[in-house]
């Protein structure tokens, strides 16, 4: 039988994946931390491809002498966490190692990145071999109902030019953390990871202060919506979102006090539906973030 001219359509893959949904949103009560070596990147057994990260590494260096390498924290996986009865809180408990940024370059964002990647379903496995740093994204709203997008610098060295919600990544050398603890008071150890997870929240802050320029005063207190992956480079990120006190108009105004303006030329304040149009424009972990903010518009409206 002749084909009268009718496919079947077929949908694009998907940019994204959500690892995690909380729309509900988790404040830091509900969200901890577990810091340990385990969760580190393991070393691919591929020697020509291991070597590939020194050599990437070096050659990035000579062409901009700019770059610096700095400790990350990576993301190893989660474990959801409920008390026995049904009124305790649900929570997520974090696993973290440790990376930077030049394993990084040479893993995430190498051009062969996918023969880093292991053949499985399970995301913790599959992304062994890469640095697959944690990084970190706000939602942004204002008191009148809008939407803070940044539009990124031609001069960044990730997606150039592309809309992007405010991030950045959480900090080990904020907590004064360069190497595991070894052998150490167990006391030491939940000190550390107490201290890591308030730096989920306080670093995120930071970067939507630097980024955008509005004081930390105008700010409320972010709560914790999702973990969003982009399935090019398989690139992790743990998204927030933030109540402002101010309006569009005076963001706007604020925006070229920006410490970080640099990274980006623009600032806009939009609305749901122009989000919407704008989401496809952004990296596939923030096309993520996106959706982990429709998530949560959707289930407010269901309360």
């Amino acid at each position: 039988m002749k084909s009268v001219g009718i496919e079947e359509a077929i949908d694009p893959p998907c940019p994204y994946r959500l690892l995690l949904k909380c729309p509900l949103g988790l404040s830091p009560s509900q969200v901890s931390v577990v810091v340990h070596a385990s969760y580190d990147r393991v070393p691919h057994p591929e020697v020509e491809l291991e070597n590939s990260i020194s050599e990437i590494w070096e050659r990035r260096t000579r062409e901009n002498s700019s770059l610096f390498n700095g400790s990350k924290f990576r993301y190893g996986g989660h474990v959801l966490e409920k008390g026995h009865s049904s009124e305790d809180e649900f929570c997520v408990c974090l696993r973290l190692g440790l990376t930077d940024y030049r394993t990084f370059v040479g893993t995430n964002l190498n051009v062969m990145w996918k023969k880093f990647l292991v053949p499985s379903e399970d995301d913790f496995i599959q992304c062994q071999h890469t640095a697959s740093p944690l990084g970190n994204g706000a939602i942004v709203e204002t008191v009148d109902k809008k939407i803070v997008v940044l539009q990124r610098s031609n001069h960044v060295g990730e997606f150039p030019g592309h809309f992007v919600f405010p991030g950045g990544h959480p900090e080990p050398q904020e907590i004064g953390l360069s190497t595991h603890l070894c052998g150490q008071d167990p006391t030491n150890f939940q000190t550390l990871n107490k201290k890591v997870s308030q730096e989920m929240f306080d670093s995120i802050m930071r970067e939507v202060v630097e980024e955008i320029g509005v004081p930390l005063s105008f700010l409320c207190y972010p709560v914790f919506i999702g973990l969003s992956r982009r399935e090019l480079n398989v690139r992790p990120t743990a998204f927030f979102f933030i109540k402002c006190k101010l309006d569009s108009k005076e963001v706007q105004e604020l925006y070229s006090n920006a410490l970080d303006g640099y990274e980006s030329t623009q600032l806009y304040t939009v609305s749901m539906i122009e989000l919407k149009n704008m989401a496809n424009k952004m990296p596939g972990c923030h096309q993520g973030g996106f959706a982990l903010y429709d998530l949560m518009v959707e289930c407010t409206k269901e309360i």
